[in-house]
């Protein structure tokens, strides 16, 4: 992607990126002693701090020019999320579409950077340890039992925006565990980003070896912000359903959201 040409590109990118950060600086300091009173009423729950870091990630994206809307409802009862994974800005959308708590890579808290909002969202973080599955199944479990809406990228890794991988069904295996609540479903949601006009279609993807730095310049230097769309599908249940199945229809309805 091109780094920022002249003054005003320049003093774009201080305007909204000083923005962005004064935010989220404000919000991590906010959510300490909210987190603090918020257990003593509420235990492992996050009725407070959810919507908290929902907001702060709204205003985030306000921020950067960033336009959003939603379509759908998100679910009710115990689950999941999944869905399609195109850039670090994943994090700020479906974060300001709903309450959520994402499930990522270990080695993703040590970034720079993106360390600062997987701290405020609370990120939930695995080692791919086929020795540490049953243990990381366990915490996953009683993340559901306590109220939290966990997001999983089932594609394994990020895409240029445009196209989809295959969803990995070896993922949706801890969807099944008997320890989880009953009732469970799975949410599909596609996340979908329009380039700003006269952009590269994929100007908000962040993939492969792309570097994070020249990427976070680009989009807060761009005049006129693109926007994103982030649909809900309806809920998929979770009973009867094996790791193929809930794979195959989760995959299906992302596809087709990506489509509008």
């Amino acid at each position: 992607m091109s780094r920022p040409e002249g003054l005003r590109d320049w003093l774009r990118v201080l305007r909204r990126g000083s923005g962005a950060i004064l935010v989220l600086l404000l919000g991590v300091l906010l959510i300490l002693p909210l987190r603090g009173i918020e257990r003593l009423f509420h235990g492992q729950r996050r009725p407070w701090t959810g919507p908290h870091v929902q907001w702060v990630c709204r205003m985030v994206l306000a921020c950067m020019g960033i336009r959003w809307r939603r379509v759908g409802r998100p679910m009710r009862g115990p689950g999941a999320v999944v869905a399609n994974h195109s850039s670090w800005l994943d994090i700020l959308v479906l974060n300001a579409a709903m309450p959520v708590f994402f499930v990522s890579k270990a080695e993703v808290a040590g970034w720079p950077g993106i360390n600062i909002l997987t701290r405020v969202t609370n990120t939930h973080f695995v080692i791919r340890d086929p020795r540490l599955a049953q243990a990381q199944a366990q915490e996953f479990a009683a993340r559901v039992r306590a109220g939290h809406r966990l997001l999983f990228f089932p594609e394994g890794t990020s895409t240029d925006g445009l196209r989809m991988l295959p969803f990995k069904p070896t993922l949706f295996q801890g969807f099944l565990d008997p320890a989880l609540p009953e009732g469970l479903a799975i949410q599909p949601v596609s996340a979908v980003y329009r380039a700003p006009q006269g952009a590269d279609p994929r100007f908000y993807g962040w993939w492969g070896d792309m570097d994070l730095g020249p990427h976070l310049l680009a989009v807060l230097a761009m005049r006129r912000q693109g926007c994103v769309t982030v649909v809900m599908h309806d809920p998929i249940p979770v009973v009867g359903q094996s790791r193929k199945t809930l794979s195959t229809a989760a995959e299906d309805a992302v596809r087709q959201g990506l489509r509008i």
